[in-house]
């Protein structure tokens, strides 16, 4: 048996309709399943079935968690900042020292850019970089990484 990625997460959401709208018409996930008895919703994420995104409603326990999709190097460094405030979203890195550019964390190294949903659950924009990790150099700037080759 071996593992070949992850399919589904789970979340918990305060309020279901507002949630499915933001994740569907704000990210443009789509529905995969509404269960009839229980407050769930399951989105797919991605082209065909290749990722799935539950919404569980939970008010009185409610947790929020971080999770990340994943995207393009050019379209995290090229378009997620604007993406996010064209939707109302408030992009910030992983420092959140109020810079609104994203960071890499060398020692994937990955770049990334972080945003919140309705409930304050941690979202993320990652993209794999080439190269080896540099765990000795932390949290960092993509210009900063790039003099480092």
């Amino acid at each position: 048996m071996k593992i070949t990625g992850l399919y589904e997460t789970h979340i918990q959401v305060r309020n279901l309709e507002e949630s499915v709208n933001f994740y569907t018409k704000v990210l443009g996930l789509r529905i995969a399943h509404r269960d009839p008895n229980r407050p769930i919703v399951f989105l797919w994420v991605g082209t065909g079935k290749e990722y799935m995104l539950g919404l569980w409603q939970e008010e009185a326990n409610f947790q929020p968690r971080h999770f990340a999709f994943r995207a393009s190097k050019e379209d995290i460094l090229n378009y997620a900042v604007d993406y996010l405030k064209e939707r109302d979203l408030q992009p910030y890195n992983f420092l959140k020292d109020g810079v609104e550019k994203p960071m890499v964390f060398a020692w994937m190294p990955a770049l990334a850019i972080y945003f919140n949903d309705p409930d304050g659950n941690q979202l993320e924009f990652i993209a794999l970089l080439e190269g080896e990790g540099r765990p000795e150099l932390g949290v960092m700037s993509y210009e900063g990484w790039l003099q480092q080759e």
